[in-house]
């Protein structure tokens, strides 16, 4: 009897080839995957006492317990202003920091390779400050006057937005760069009349000197950005999100836990207890995710850029404010 016939019989060969081109495109689809998990073996990122989410961060701990297991050594840095947190980017030292909006977005116009991918706050940091005894009582009176500000931060871009609504520019002031705690001491020293300040310092002065904040602008103030070194975020997405969360768990945290929050303030900023409490109620930490309302801030604190000449020349600024923010990892964790 023959044997039943089963087809016809296939070579080795030819059954070897689709299944190296199944691996092939097995491996395509999974690369994602694996860029996913590629890990660097540290990450520089910056803590600065006027954000607060930043130090309850570093004060628990948690960045490091998220990274634990992998080996990945975690780096702090100091920012003083948020100029040196661009600094940090600018050169490369610094893959994360954190920056008011309006400094992230001159950065960005000036090809600073930066991006803003979380809110840590919505801060009413800076304000227009004078002596307790100073005769100055708007903005403008500060006409010709001397004025302590910090360039290419919050401060020093409120400075100027307030110049115009006295139908003031640069040009009619005297402006002294000084990092802000020397513009704090510069002020109450008399060395200058005014001073743009920056939370915690400028809460310092007015409750511990009586300093007075003769402009208050809180739509003046740009948001609380923690941007990324764009080649960091292109090189470890995943790693994006994985220090997005432990910011989000200090974040909700500090929500939950005013009172311990400014201990931790106090404590990590070397400021009094009370000081701590006056800078984090100017604080709103309740919208992380960048999006529109973001964009309008920058888009409104664009247009002293331009008439100001901040940016260098040739800059972009409009397609900076298109670039500078981006939701999607915030959005990932954040679930909005």
């Amino acid at each position: 009897m023959m044997a039943p016939a089963f087809g016809k019989v296939v070579p080795a060969r030819r059954l070897v080839l689709p299944a190296v081109a199944l691996a092939m495109i097995l491996s395509m689809v999974t690369l994602p995957v694996r860029a996913q998990r590629k890990l660097p073996a540290e990450i520089r990122i910056d803590f600065a006492t006027y954000n607060p989410v930043s130090l309850v961060l570093k004060r628990k701990g948690w960045l490091e317990e998220e990274f634990k297991s992998d080996g990945v050594r975690i780096t702090w840095l100091f920012s003083a202003g948020s100029n040196k947190a661009v600094e940090y980017i600018s050169t490369g030292a610094g893959d994360f920091t954190s920056s008011a909006g309006a400094a992230a977005l001159l950065a960005r116009a000036n090809k600073v390779p930066l991006t803003c991918v979380y809110i840590y706050s919505r801060p009413e940091w800076t304000a227009l400050v004078v002596r307790k005894d100073s005769p100055i009582t708007t903005v403008a009176d500060l006409r010709g006057k001397k004025i302590a500000a910090t360039k290419g931060t919050d401060p020093y871009i409120f400075l100027l937005r307030a110049l115009h609504t006295a139908g003031l520019t640069k040009s009619d002031v005297q402006i002294f760069n000084l990092q802000h705690p020397d513009g704090r001491l510069a002020l109450e020293r008399g060395d200058v009349d005014a001073w743009a300040g920056l939370d915690p310092h400028m809460a310092a002065t007015e409750l511990e000197e009586g300093s007075r904040l003769i402009y208050r602008n809180p739509a003046f103030n740009t948001y609380g950005f923690l941007n990324v070194r764009d080649g960091f975020a292109r090189q470890y997405p995943g790693t994006v999100e994985r220090v997005l969360r432990a910011y989000e768990r200090a974040r909700l945290w500090a929500l939950a836990n005013p009172g311990e929050t400014a201990q931790i303030v106090a404590t990590q900023a070397k400021i009094s207890l009370d000081v701590a409490r006056l800078e984090l109620r100017r604080n709103d930490f309740r919208n992380p995710v960048p999006g529109a309302e973001h964009l309008a801030a920058l888009t409104a604190a664009s247009e002293i850029l331009v008439a100001e000449q901040l940016a260098a020349p040739g800059a972009d600024v409009p397609a900076a404010v298109r670039q500078v923010v981006d939701g999607h990892f915030a959005r990932a964790v954040v679930g909005k």
